[in-house]
């Protein structure tokens, strides 16, 4: 497989979880290489290469008690609305901050990111074995099967962090859910503001992220010195996008601090 190659030519050849055996065979993961549907490559953007792993976390152990509040809010409304699933995805899983959530009775999460020191983190989480998998792959180009989910999770800005185009996030994101299943993407409302800014601020004061440069900021967006940019996804943004996808969407906002995006999959099971 081809991740194991680019894997390998780091010196990571031990990281057997690149390349999942649940719940995919390894000719169902083949045909879906051969077809050309993913690119198995590292992908050298802002979280593989300079916030990932122990810095990335150390992000979230800065979190004043505003934007703990924020994450706790939006944690429990994701694990509410996928109680019902019996497999779930997380785009975007980091270090594993929201895996270790997800994991249930019965259910089967994976993770997927493209840094891989983050994954070496996510990969040392303490739940029942068998529970949970971890791989390097980028969100648009998820190299799974179709309708392989229940539940595919994009949380905290997900959608705007990765710098990507929106709709083929989530088409990609709905390719590989099952029909009935769930998509969930969020991002920050409008009021919770100066709390993402005071945090972005102390990520910087610590050298975690570059000096923010407030010059360069538009509304909703933090921009730092070093390249970092990442702007904010509106209800009326969400609700666009779904148009344009011609999907239905379900749009909530949640403790003032995050909107969610709900999309049904269509189709029969």
């Amino acid at each position: 497989m081809r991740v194991r190659r680019a894997i390998c030519e780091r010196g990571e050849s031990s990281w057997g979880a690149c390349v999942p055996d649940w719940p995919f065979s390894a000719a169902a993961l083949s045909s879906v290489v051969e077809r050309g549907e993913a690119r198995w490559i590292l992908v050298a953007n802002y979280y593989a290469t300079q916030l990932s792993g122990k810095r990335l976390r150390r992000c979230y152990e800065l979190a004043p008690s505003r934007v703990r509040q924020y994450l706790d809010a939006e944690m429990r409304h994701v694990v509410a609305r996928v109680q019902a699933a019996g497999s779930v995805l997380e785009l975007g899983c980091g270090y594993g901050r929201a895996l270790g959530e997800l994991v249930a009775p019965g259910r089967r999460v994976m993770g997927i990111d493209t840094s891989l020191d983050s994954l070496l983190l996510a990969r040392g989480l303490r739940v029942p074995a068998g529970r949970l998998e971890v791989a390097v792959m980028e969100a648009t180009a998820l190299a799974l099967p179709d309708r392989a989910f229940d539940a595919v999770v994009c949380i905290q800005n997900g959608i705007c962090a990765f710098r990507c185009d929106p709709q083929a996030l989530v088409r990609e994101a709905l390719r590989v859910t099952r029909p009935g299943g769930k998509v969930l993407f969020s991002s920050y409302s409008e009021p919770f503001w100066p709390h993402r800014l005071r945090w972005f601020e102390l990520q910087a004061a610590e050298g975690l992220v570059g000096e923010i440069d407030y010059s360069a900021m538009r509304p909703g967006e933090i921009v730092c010195s070093d390249g970092f940019r990442s702007g904010t996804f509106s209800a009326d943004a969400f609700v666009e996008l779904c148009r344009q996808l011609e999907v239905e969407p379900t749009v909530a906002q949640v403790d003032d601090s995050s909107v969610f995006c709900e999309v049904t999959r269509a189709g029969v099971a």
